[in-house]
């Protein structure tokens, strides 16, 4: 069977998409067969960060709606075989995803044999975002450490908790907190909540802490999920969140305030 995994947040710009390309990349680089699809209706943005955008021909509505197969609409990632884009519609009414159309393409990626599909959520709680977490086995939950953020995201956990199929047949959707533009340094001059904040207010361990990091905008202006950066800090953070994903034990890095060297801090590096 297919493992669903949803990325999702209550807030909007907390790096959603790129979280959903970093580990739909991740765990295609472990061998996995993996689609990832966008659930953000009326925007999409997930092609441009997998570097697509220009051989989207079908959409995920076409799907639904019959209009293309799933075999049509499906981008085959250029660097692995095994990754596949199904790309969101740019002309359509965020009302154009029903129940039964988002059931039938994932069933169908099931019965073509996908190990992993990765749903990436528009943010809130409109319907893209209701229909992306419905069916998940799996909820990353993106947040920035301030407390807005924080705050949407607590009421995406209810929804996980209650509005899915899984809530539905007395289960629960397993929940990982990520945590995004992470500044140690900013931490710890009090300007930014820490991950033990943000974890003891939402209840959830994280599953990877991001670095603030210029890697994630200029990976997105290539067209390259940042967690193929070579030599990158937030590359190798996704690394380890995508082997925490599968279950591995890593040392959570890139929490603690780099220490400069002496002769940093002789001449002011």
């Amino acid at each position: 069977m297919a493992e669903i995994i949803v990325v999702t947040s209550g807030k909007g710009g907390v790096g959603k998409t790129t979280t959903s390309a970093s580990i739909a990349t991740g765990l295609a680089r472990r061998g996995k067969k993996v689609a990832v699809i966008d659930f953000d209706v009326g925007l999409r943005n997930l092609d441009l960060i997998m570097g697509c955008e220009r051989r989207v021909v079908y959409d995920f509505v076409n799907v639904v709606n019959g209009e293309a197969s799933l075999k049509q609409a499906l981008i085959k990632d250029k660097r692995f075989d095994n990754l596949h884009v199904l790309a969101a519609s740019q002309t359509r009414d965020k009302d154009a995803l029903t129940k039964e159309g988002v059931e039938k393409v994932l069933k169908d990626l099931d019965a073509d044999g996908f190990d992993y599909i990765v749903a990436d959520s528009p943010a809130g709680i409109e319907k893209g975002a209701y229909l992306a977490m419905y069916y998940a086995d799996k909820a990353v939950v993106v947040v920035n450490p301030e407390v807005s953020s924080v705050r949407d995201s607590d009421r995406i956990l209810g929804l996980l908790a209650s509005k899915t199929k899984r809530a539905e047949e007395g289960e629960r959707v397993q929940e990982f907190l990520l945590l995004t533009r992470y500044s140690p340094a900013r931490v710890e001059k009090g300007e930014m909540l820490s991950v033990t904040d943000v974890e003891e207010v939402l209840g959830l361990k994280a599953v990877g802490v991001i670095p603030e990091s210029t890697d994630v905008l200029n990976a997105s202006n290539k067209g390259e999920p940042v967690i193929l950066e070579a030599n990158s800090d937030a590359a190798s953070a996704y690394e380890d969140a995508v082997a925490r994903l599968l279950g591995e034990e890593r040392p959570m890095r890139f929490t603690t305030p780099e220490k400069k060297g002496f002769f940093s801090k002789m001449f002011g590096g």
